[in-house]
């Protein structure tokens, strides 16, 4: 049970909107408290006749302020998608490292702009060097986490979940919506 409900739920706004990711124990304290309905539910019974969701839905519009994303190993290799970008591979988050594009020895700093995921081999590579020195190059020019950053990690995320699939704007089938709406 206590993997159970520690596993992600999608949450969305009023709207439908996806706007976040919580615990299962935090949305269903939020269906407990009828803050929010169950969209979605797993196969998962945590007590008598009591689903686990994996989407919800809040009850009444919050506003919900555009936030600064953190910068932290785990948002840099999500916004790289877990590529190496020196070489263009893909990596799980354990075989990558971080890069400061300009090393720290030479005033780099830890920044958006200045790290990247790497793998170890390239890390090896360019070890204490610029760009210049060590002859690579990057893939892309890296930014800072956008608001379409934040909805292309949510994305990512519910690509394990089938049942995130519909609130989370995947066109594999040609939306069913789209289809009927343009007739």
């Amino acid at each position: 049970m206590r993997n159970a409900v520690n596993r992600a739920c999608l949450v969305l706004d009023f709207a439908m909107q996806p706007i976040s990711i919580r615990s299962a124990r935090r949305a269903l304290t939020l269906i407990v408290k009828g803050r929010a309905t169950a969209q979605e539910n797993t196969n998962y019974e945590v007590c008598k006749g009591i689903m686990l969701p994996s989407v919800i839905r809040l009850k009444e519009y919050r506003y919900i302020p555009a936030r600064v994303q953190i910068l932290s190993r785990k948002n840099i290799l999500l916004r790289d998608r877990h590529v190496c970008q020196y070489c263009g591979k893909r990596f799980t988050a354990s075989e990558l490292t971080l890069d400061h594009i300009v090393p720290r020895s030479k005033g780099g700093r830890d920044s958006w702009d200045n790290l990247v995921a790497c793998c170890q081999f390239c890390n090896r590579k360019k070890a204490d060097k610029s760009l210049e020195e060590c002859g690579m190059t990057l893939l892309h020019k890296p930014r800072p986490a956008t608001i379409h950053t934040s909805r292309f990690v949510l994305k990512s995320m519910g690509e394990d979940d089938p049942l995130w699939r519909p609130y989370l704007f995947f066109d594999s089938e040609g939306s069913k919506e789209h289809q009927h709406s343009g007739n």
